[in-house]
């Protein structure tokens, strides 16, 4: 059995399959929007129950003034941007002290053997 199609026929094929896929994705983006619409409002409605378990609100209290100055330069040696940034986080938190009153001149990677 042979099946033979003209030009005509098969641009009126191709047209029809990519409008039902287009329909199709179409769909579905109206299904995601329409699920995060609902989500998004289930999320703003408190229960209930949290409500009346609320704390009492604490009174806000002036922070402490910030410590004037800069910390200088910085040279890091075969170490990441993201690594030194916390291994300052860690030393002014172990020191108790402001980042901005500490000085780092250098951060390099030892290696062990």
């Amino acid at each position: 059995m042979e099946f033979k199609m003209n030009v005509g026929e098969a641009l009126v094929d191709a047209v029809m399959g990519y409008a039902v896929v287009f329909l199709g994705i179409a769909l579905l983006v109206l299904v995601v929007v329409l699920t995060g619409r609902i989500m998004s409002a289930k999320k703003s409605t408190p229960a209930p129950a949290a409500a009346e378990n609320k704390p009492a609100p604490v009174p806000l209290t002036r922070p402490e003034p910030e410590a004037p100055g800069t910390a200088g330069d910085l040279k890091l040696y075969d170490t990441p941007d993201r690594d030194a940034a916390m291994i300052m986080a860690i030393v002014a938190n172990e020191l108790k002290m402001p980042l901005n009153e500490l000085r780092f001149i250098s951060i390099r990677e030892v290696h062990k053997k």
